[in-house]
């Protein structure tokens, strides 16, 4: 997930959007929100790993803004980046606290 991430976010020339409609928002809080949720499954510490993503999100939009010519930094894909990031480590939060109690009450039941 994150060497899509960083495909994605570091590509020279990224595919354009001929429908107009704020895709590369979408794009944004996916590949954010992607690694989020499975660096929570993968056992990753949250804190480390929120820590990180925020820091890819600020790096990621000042290397396209400055190193990426036919790139530009954005701070709606900045937004897009925090929010996934939040939503994905959120999400994986939730599923791994609910694998536990159901892991729980099956072991109680046993």
């Amino acid at each position: 997930a994150v060497i899509v991430q960083c495909w994605a976010l570091y590509t020279p020339s990224p595919p354009g959007d001929p429908t107009g409609l704020p895709l590369d928002k979408v794009v944004h809080l996916l590949l954010f929100g992607g690694v989020g949720l499975l660096g929570v499954l993968a056992g990753v510490p949250r804190r480390w790993l929120l820590l990180g993503l925020v820091a890819q999100a600020f790096i990621s939009e000042a290397i396209q803004a400055r190193a990426l010519a036919d790139r530009g930094g954005d701070f709606g894909d900045l937004a897009a980046d925090l929010v996934g990031a939040a939503l994905g480590v959120g999400l994986g939060t939730l599923l791994v606290r609910r694998s536990q109690t159901l892991a729980g009450r099956g072991h109680d039941a046993g």
